[in-house]
């Protein structure tokens, strides 16, 4: 029994540790971004429809990060609270990606007619 208690409290710690690093990916990736597009926007001052879209591409990316994340996190949950507050947490999450996607083929669809 000690050494289940001594191998789950190692296996939280690594997963908690993952969790983190996935975090701070997504946080990175979104950080990078915006400063990015907002350079390049600063420097070719046009209307912003292509730097939008790009900007689009990587908040996607840094939240599928972020849910990848909450996913490792519902392995680590003790209490039915915490389960509804990360069900809670992945279904916003969810719907931001899926907005983003939609906005991403609607701009594709645009530039294409």
């Amino acid at each position: 029994m000690v050494y289940f208690a001594f191998t789950e409290k190692y296996v939280f710690t690594v997963l908690f540790f993952f969790i983190l690093l996935l975090e701070i990916y997504g946080a990175a990736v979104i950080i990078y971004s915006g400063n990015a597009v907002f350079l390049f926007f600063l420097k070719t001052s046009k209307d912003g429809r292509a730097v939008r879209l790009t900007l689009a591409r990587y908040l996607s990316f840094g939240l599928e990060l972020f849910l990848g994340a909450e996913i490792l996190r519902t392995v680590i949950s003790r209490s039915l609270e915490e389960i509804i507050v990360l069900a809670a947490i992945v279904s916003l999450r969810s719907i931001m990606t899926l907005l983003i996607q939609w906005e991403i083929n609607q701009e594709c669809k645009n530039r294409s007619e």
